[in-house]
């Protein structure tokens, strides 16, 4: 891992698509006007419209100019390293002519052989391109090599692990960068420095102090177009079995030996390796799934999901997860992690609410309404930040406490120049710094607990709670927590706590 300017030619499978303009390009973009990028990269498009070099182009401008107002030189010369090819990924004579112009690109822009493969693709063609990249030589350059791979990666345990083999007969698994968005999130990354980096923390982040701590990641939005993906995955495997996972892995890991990303990844999994699998029965117990029906979100009637277009008004689909989660180890023996997503729900956000434990004698528990635990509320999105409850005495009687907030908000300030998660994670990948990337052991140890629970939904006869569309799930979701002592928090934004 090094921090030099990197010089490489980026071949982007599914160069048209709405992940590129939405994301990539713009991110590419920031690299390139911040300086991480220099003149020496080039950008192959690949597609399967007949997009000339110059059509290209411009919808590469069009899609920065989306993104901000920048100086239309500046993006002018930047969108000027782009260029674009016609392929059939299937056809292997297409790789040659692929081959034909990195090799031309190579020579225009000193490059090295530095070549980053970045499959923005419909799944299936995960497997079949990186065969042909290999086998048609594109992979055989004195430079580098690297494949990024967005999710899903398989649908279960078996068909990752076949992709996974596929893959690694083409690229080794230190050049195989399975991209994760959240783990580009800023107080995603934040999470450590929280943890390690504060003694305050560190010292009490363990079972002796901690109650609980939940996870949650809700939407506002339904299936809107992707009901084709959706129906397949529903809210367990589109966001589950990788986001939310990632997040406790990120707060419940020890602290590593240094910071080379392979012994921060060691540590992510053996979190894992400690999470407990459940069986059929445990399923049912502590993890509820639902569907959202219809509703109002903003005075607008919504339609629930069965009624959705290109939904099977039968459909079994859950939009809504919630589970309880434990990781038998010892720094987290008898916490529990409770996790919970959904579609069409009260609010937009991602946020980690460690709740503590009460004092010993809890003095002032007993006789005041007012008392809460103290809590560490991690702000993902939509706001960054941090916020921590603690209990104070206003003025007036003694025993009446006041709750009190301590805020932190990481992007209020300078909004506009926060990095997006792409641009962070695709400056890494260009660096070879893998540590916000997943690797093999976590994907393959993640799928087999979700196949745990995703069999028990086959088996057995397991319900799917409905819940209106605008609140924050069903009603089970709620009692999940009561068996336990504790009600979900609900999510706030920093940037308002600041403001009031």
């Amino acid at each position: 891992m090094n921090n030099h300017i990197p010089e490489a030619c980026i071949v982007l499978f599914g160069a048209t698509g709405d992940l590129a303009h939405r994301k990539l390009y713009p991110a590419l973009f920031q690299l390139y006007q911040k300086e991480k990028l220099n003149e020496k990269f080039a950008v192959i498009g690949v597609g399967r419209k007949d997009f000339s070099h110059e059509k290209f182009r411009e919808d590469v401008i069009a899609s920065v100019a989306k993104a901000g107002d920048f100086p239309t030189e500046k993006v002018d010369t930047f969108a000027s390293h782009f260029y674009f090819i016609r392929m059939d990924v299937t056809n292997v004579k297409s790789y040659h002519e692929l081959k034909d112009l990195a090799d031309e690109l190579d020579s225009t822009y000193a490059l090295g052989g530095n070549r980053m493969y970045y499959l923005a693709m419909a799944p299936q063609f995960f497997g079949t391109i990186p065969t042909l990249l290999k086998s048609e030589g594109l992979t055989e350059t004195k430079g580098w090599q690297r494949l990024v791979i967005e999710k899903p990666f398989g649908h279960d345990l078996a068909s990752a692990t076949e992709l996974n083999e596929q893959l690694q007969k083409s690229f080794p698994e230190e050049s195989i960068y399975r991209i994760d968005h959240y783990l580009g999130k800023e107080m995603v990354q934040n999470i450590q420095v929280i943890r390690f980096g504060n003694a305050i923390f560190e010292s009490i982040w363990n079972n002796k102090y901690i109650s609980s701590v939940q996870i949650t990641s809700s939407e506002t939005l339904g299936v809107e177009d992707r009901a084709s993906y959706y129906e397949k995955s529903g809210a367990i495997l589109d966001m589950l079995q990788n986001h939310m996972l990632q997040m406790a892995m990120m707060v419940a890991m020890e602290p590593p030996g240094g910071l080379d990303p392979k012994l921060i990844r060691d540590e992510k999994v053996k979190v894992l390796r400690a999470l407990r699998f459940y069986n059929e029965d445990e399923v049912e117990k502590n993890i509820i799934r639902g569907q959202y029906k219809e509703g109002k979100m903003n005075n607008k009637a919504v339609p629930a999901y069965i009624d959705e277009e290109n939904v099977d008004p039968a459909s079994k689909t859950d939009t809504f997860v919630a589970a309880r989660i434990f990781i038998d180890n010892f720094r987290w023996a008898g916490v529990p992690f409770y996790l919970r997503t959904g579609k069409r729900m009260a609010t937009k956000a991602t946020e980690i609410v460690v709740q503590f434990k009460n004092g010993p004698m809890a003095l002032y528990h007993e006789h005041n309404d007012h008392y809460q635990p103290n809590l560490l509320r991690i702000h993902i999105q939509p706001d960054e930040g941090l916020s921590l409850s603690l209990n104070a005495k206003p003025q007036g009687d003694f025993p009446a406490l006041l709750p009190i907030n301590m805020n932190y908000c990481n992007n209020c300030q300078n909004e506009l120049n926060t990095p997006e998660a792409y641009e962070k994670l695709m400056h890494d990948c260009l660096l070879g710094n893998s540590t916000y990337f997943t690797r093999w052991d976590e994907v393959a140890l993640a799928w087999e607990f979700i196949d745990g629970i995703t069999n028990a939904w086959k088996n057995k006869d397991i319900p799917l709670y409905k819940y209106t569309s605008g609140t924050m799930g069903p009603l089970e979701a709620e009692e999940l927590l009561n068996e336990d002592g504790y009600t979900w928090w609900p999510p706030t934004n920093v940037r308002n706590e600041i403001d009031k």
